[in-house]
């Protein structure tokens, strides 16, 4: 039960009093894929929106419409403020538009509805998190209609009924859940920054050749070598069955350089087989791009669920790659786990390293993604492997770009371990600050 002096409310107490203070997109048609364009005003689909309560905007794969197109649905055009459900698919999704976001108006498409709070009554980032929290989440998924399609309308949102602070403790409580997902996203950026950093050198060592080139060129030295793998290098590039090469590198089958292992999925029907200490990684689990290590799961099993199923223990370090159905996205395991059938694990060889390999495969992608094949999902097969040819270097420079590497690699595992453990604490925290289970300092009587 609640505090006593907060108020039971409904959507229609904390909206902004105008005619675009509640409102769906527009009709499919009328913002069909006939008008998407390269720039513009942004259109939020249900690509753009997550169930996840670290996920205010997923700020990928936008299409856009005109300015004239946006203007012709000015109660769909969203602000900073807003907050934004899916109405059509996955229900539960909500998004918030704040500083983060990258344009400051977006609209939203027919299969969204959004919200603009009246910031006198509400704060939109308490209401973002009042409806990320597992009670609402429950509410929204009890009023949905429909099966195969699930369903979440305005007149439901406008059924649902919440306990609502006064406003200081509204913003006390946005502001305990807010600073930790600021350090979350604070983590973030900077395990983008090493991971594009990491990703760089790989390029200019592996793929470019920069030191081959500076050294052909008549240089001395290339930042960030050291002057004894300089002088060991060679000076030209010769023909490779795969293209210029530097000269005395050879060059492999992808799957000569990796030990490939199977996944696989415990019986649904044995519940002693879910449920375990055991994380159970799918595809819904791949991190977003630049941050490359997976330790939570949204899933997990027991040991007799790995025992009694063709399921194989991934260990730290071993690199998962998708190859079925959405093939190609790559998570770096953090602690031992299993993993699904759609997917294989990548285990380096002797001679490299897991974050070789990884960024290795991070490369070469989009050549397994284009020669994956199958006549209902794309599927990547173990003989894909066999068909990408990549350049192998020596020891002594495998070596030196280990030494370079590993801090940052160690690095981003330990801001993805912080992360993990901040995002644990907000989400205990988060069903009993918006309750009133646990009351913000100063707030309570």
């Amino acid at each position: 039960m609640w505090p006593a002096e907060w108020l039971v409310s409904g959507v229609d107490d904390v909206r902004r009093d105008t005619k675009d203070g509640l409102a769906t997109g527009p009709f499919g048609s009328s913002v069909s894929a006939k008008f998407f364009q390269n720039d513009g005003v942004p259109l939020i689909r249900g690509s753009n929106l997550s169930e996840a309560v670290g996920e205010r905007l997923v700020e990928d794969d936008y299409v856009f419409v005109s300015e004239e197109k946006a203007a012709e649905f000015p109660r769909a055009v969203t602000r900073p403020g807003d907050l934004v459900f899916t109405c059509w698919g996955t229900i539960g999704q909500v998004g918030l538009i704040d500083g983060r976001a990258r344009f400051d108006r977006y609209l939203i498409s027919n299969k969204q509805m959004k919200l603009s709070p009246d910031p006198t009554k509400a704060d939109s980032l308490f209401l973002y998190y009042l409806f990320k929290s597992p009670d609402l989440q429950a509410a929204i998924s009890n009023v949905s209609i429909g099966s195969s399609v699930p369903g979440f309308n305005l007149g439901q949102l406008r059924g649902l009924r919440f306990p609502l602070p006064p406003l200081p403790e509204q913003k006390a409580i946005a502001a305990v859940l807010g600073a930790l997902d600021d350090k979350i996203e604070q983590n973030r950026r900077t395990s983008r920054a090493l991971d594009e950093l990491a990703q760089a050198t790989f390029k200019a060592w592996f793929v470019d050749f920069a030191p081959i080139k500076a050294k052909a060129a008549g240089q001395t030295s290339f930042p960030g070598m050291p002057s004894t793998v300089f002088a060991a290098l060679a000076d030209r590039l010769t023909d490779s069955p795969i293209g210029p090469a530097p000269e005395g590198w050879s060059v492999r089958a992808l799957s000569q350089v990796c030990q490939i292992i199977s996944g696989g999925t415990p019986k649904r029907s044995e519940a002693a087989y879910w449920g375990g200490d055991i994380p159970w990684y799918s595809i819904k689990d791949a991190p977003p791009n630049g941050e490359p290590w997976v330790y939570f799961t949204s899933e997990h099993i027991s040991q007799a669920g790995l025992a009694g199923s063709a399921a194989t223990l991934a260990p730290i370090g071993c690199t998962i790659i998708s190859a079925r159905g959405t093939v190609g996205r790559l998570g770096l395991v953090a602690r031992p786990m299993a993993f699904n059938q759609s997917c294989y694990g990548l285990l380096p060889s002797d001679e490299v390293s897991y974050r070789h390999l990884y960024l290795l495969l991070r490369e070469v992608v989009d050549e397994l993604k284009q020669r994956s094949h199958g006549s209902v999902f794309d599927t990547i097969t173990r003989q894909t492997f066999d068909t990408v040819n990549v350049v192998f270097p020596p020891p002594e420079v495998l070596a030196e770009f280990e030494n370079v590497t590993a801090p940052w690699f160690d690095l981003l595992l330990a801001l993805s371990n912080e992360s993990d453990k901040l995002s644990e604490l907000r989400d205990y925290l988060l069903p009993r600050l918006v309750s009133g289970a646990i009351r913000v300092k100063g707030h309570h009587v």
